[in-house]
């Protein structure tokens, strides 16, 4: 009888490691998490039927659960059924995190047994022309905040002539209540170093560099062993899958700025600067790291690589919406229920997400809001849950998806203290390089202050006109997304929630 634990970080921090030392005697294999959080830590079993689950566990369980395997396993308190049949799980459409929970991180042997290297493989045998018209005609946008067509940018690298190219991995997973990189890193890794394998003998890159931050040490240590035995494989080096290509790669560790996930101040930080952003022109596709030509993308994009290789590029096309193609891992945190990744193609609602998916709030008061895309995200009220989880229906209300980090809130949230705070992490994140971003961040803080502090409504009106117009210089003024979006959080609090700040809903309209 098999017994399968996540090893995962999360699943560690609640205690995974002493249910873990609790099973010792058992035939347990740690293997990545599903992404059930919580859940965890969630102990899976073999049986006829498909692997059943008993969860969340502590060590003082375990003897009760090996007494229930031995008869009626439904019995048990903790027992939760067949695992793949838990609404949660079964109504997901996983094609970035399909082996989640179910391989183990460093078996090469579980990764090809599930498809693995079926990318490469496939990329090696129709060449890059093909490889790049595919990761083009599948629609792949970039999931790390922008959302730009990734076949774009495999195109203008690959035809830009340069004695040397780089590909670059934005592993700088920044933005509050996300975790899909750091879960794919640490449970999957072989997947993000076939994306970039792929991505370098298309663009005719040599070379690669997965920018990880330092708050990730377990997902380091999983990469760095993987791309030992990857190499030792010959999934990397002189022959890349026997392509007759070279591509190596290696793990940079950041130093925890938050400005090094835009991807020029990488490239700085990469070169061994202070990571400040760059103007644009040049694009980093023609002059990035060194000054050459770059390829840069973040974790989930480059690990949807192999599956459109794979599967073809239609296959991909046939999740999604619109021009917001294939799926997204939405991660589900903050005051929630059921805290979790949930990965769904792009159009189901933020309602599906945060009601049926995370079942409420956790405190199990009245929902208030969700931020949407990290700490630069707007405050999405639930009079516009509804709205399609799009790229395109996402702007039209003002806001962004982001990396897919969707943060709940009930109640009880203070949205003054919240649109105070996105001015405050903005100054103290920013780069310095531009006015707007360096002067306008902390300028805000000192606005808010004022307008909470303000004896009458004259001077509420004054403070909410001025905080608007320092919201537009930001917006339009900054030079990357860090100044240019903390608009967003600000703007939404003040309009959606005017009673936190002692206003009028008339007031913040204006």
């Amino acid at each position: 009888m098999s017994l399968y634990l996540s090893c995962d970080s999360l699943a560690r921090a609640v205690g995974a490691d002493a249910v873990a030392s609790a099973l010792a005697s058992q035939d347990l294999q740690r293997t990545s998490s599903r992404g059930l959080y919580w859940l965890e830590p969630l102990l899976e079993v073999d049986t006829a039927q498909g692997r059943i689950g008993f969860g969340p566990l502590t060590a003082s369980d375990v003897p009760s659960v090996l007494d229930a395997l031995q008869g009626e396993p439904s019995s048990h308190p903790l027992a939760l059924g067949l695992v793949e049949e838990l609404p949660y799980l079964k109504s997901q459409q996983r094609l970035l995190f399909a082996r989640a929970g179910i391989t183990r991180p460093l078996s090469l042997d579980d990764y090809r047994a599930h498809g693995g290297f079926e990318g490469l493989t496939r990329a090696v045998t129709i060449g890059g022309d093909e490889t790049a018209t595919a990761v083009f005609d599948s629609g792949l946008r970039g999931r790390g905040g922008a959302a730009f067509p990734a076949g774009i940018k495999w195109r203008t690298v690959r035809a830009t002539q340069a004695t040397q190219k780089y590909i670059v991995c934005n592993a700088d997973e920044g933005d509050s209540g996300t975790f899909a990189d750091r879960m794919l890193m640490e449970g999957d890794p072989f997947l993000l170093i076939e994306g970039m394998a792929i991505a370098g003998i298309t663009v005719g890159a040599s070379y690669g560099y997965i920018y990880v931050r330092s708050e990730y040490p377990q997902a380091i240590a999983t990469l760095n062993e993987a791309l030992v035995i990857a190499r030792t494989n010959g999934y990397l080096g002189a022959n890349v899958g026997g392509s007759g290509l070279a591509f190596d790669m290696e793990v940079r560790v950041g130093a925890g700025a938050y400005i090094c996930g835009e991807e020029t101040a990488l490239l700085d930080s990469l070169e061994g600067k202070r990571g400040i952003v760059r103007a644009k022109p040049p694009i980093p596709a023609l002059k990035g790291l060194f000054g050459l030509p770059t390829l840069v993308h973040n974790v989930l994009t480059l690990a949807s690589v192999p599956l459109i290789l794979a599967k073809g590029a239609q296959f991909y096309r046939d999740y999604g919406m619109g021009r917001s193609l294939g799926t997204m891992p939405f991660q589900l945190a903050g005051n929630i229920r059921r805290g979790g990744l949930v990965e769904r193609a792009f159009g189901l609602t933020l309602r599906e997400l945060v009601e049926d998916y995370g079942g409420g709030t956790a405190s199990g008061r009245p929902l208030k809001a969700a931020q949407v895309g990290g700490p630069l995200g707007a405050w999405v009220p639930p009079s516009q849950f509804d709205t399609p989880l799009d790229y395109e229906a996402f702007a039209g209300i003002g806001a962004m998806l982001g990396h897919g980090g969707v943060v709940v809130a009930d109640d009880t949230l203070d949205m003054a203290h919240m649109a105070r705070f996105a001015m405050q992490f903005c100054a103290e994140e920013s780069c310095g390089k531009c006015t707007p971003c360096r002067i306008g961040s902390t300028r805000g803080v000192e606005v808010i202050d004022r307008l909470l502090a303000a004896p009458d409504q004259n001077g509420r009106d004054e403070q909410v006109i001025l905080l608007k117009d320092l919201c537009d210089t930001l917006q339009y003024g900054s030079l990357c997304a860090l100044g240019g979006m903390v608009s967003f959080p600000v703007a939404s609090a003040l309009k959606y929630f005017p009673a936190d700040f002692g206003l009028q809903s008339s007031e913040a309209d204006q």
